[in-house]
């Protein structure tokens, strides 16, 4: 049976660890609200690092980005970071980046 592409996703998700923690971005619920457009290849999420303060809150975004980019058939991603202290800037920087 095939997966779907937020089936496919996820699997990849779970290999993106948190290295302050050892523990995958799923497991730390970092990764809400994922909605994946089957056909169109269009993922949005809310990344929510697990912290205000997070050090690690960009780099945690990009290795997430980079995870779901590395899934065949998604084509665009809309991120928006919720509960750090610079999400606005985050979403916007995040948005903008090539992975």
């Amino acid at each position: 049976m095939d997966m779907t592409l937020r089936e496919q996703i996820l699997m990849r998700l779970v290999e993106v660890i948190d290295p302050e923690t050892g523990l995958d971005v799923l497991r730390m619920r970092l990764v809400e609200d994922l909605v994946a457009e089957e056909g169109m290849g269009a993922v949005s999420y809310t990344f929510r690092p697990s912290s205000p303060l997070c050090p690690l809150a960009h780099s945690l975004a990009q290795d997430i980005k980079r995870a779901v980019a590395s899934v065949p058939g998604v084509t665009g991603q809309r991120i928006t970071v919720a509960g750090y202290v610079h999400a606005e800037k985050l979403t916007e920087t995040i948005n903008r980046e090539d992975v």
